[in-house]
């Protein structure tokens, strides 16, 4: 009886981890577009490759399809702004040569002067 309730444990959860929905890539001139998703088939993060590496913008959404982090990539290594929301807070992260340079906070309510 052990034997058979070991079986079908270990059916059972082989049979969930199938029914993820795998990465697609497609060609982009010489990038590769890649998509990756929840367990429930909805977008997690989308991006590209060049040569193998991360590269130029990639952008990770929420399981409702919200925008949670934009950054971007030069020869696999983060570069520049990077965005992310966390509920009522906007966080920017600035890198230079892969390490974070700087890091700024905003709440909702922050105001902002534009000329």
């Amino acid at each position: 009886m052990k034997k058979l309730l070991f079986i079908v444990c270990i059916l059972s959860i082989s049979l969930m981890q199938a029914q993820d929905k795998q990465p697609t890539y497609e060609i982009s001139g010489d990038l590769v577009k890649a998509t990756y998703y929840y367990e429930d088939g909805s977008i997690e993060k989308q991006g590209y490759f060049k040569n193998k590496k991360l590269t130029g913008e990639w952008t990770q959404f929420d399981k409702k399809g919200n925008k949670i982090a934009i950054g971007h990539y030069k020869d696999g290594k983060k570069v520049g702004k990077w965005f992310m929301w966390n509920k009522d807070l906007l966080t920017e992260i600035n890198y230079k040569n892969n390490a974070i340079a700087s890091v700024n906070t905003w709440k909702q309510d922050t105001r902002v002067a534009v000329n």
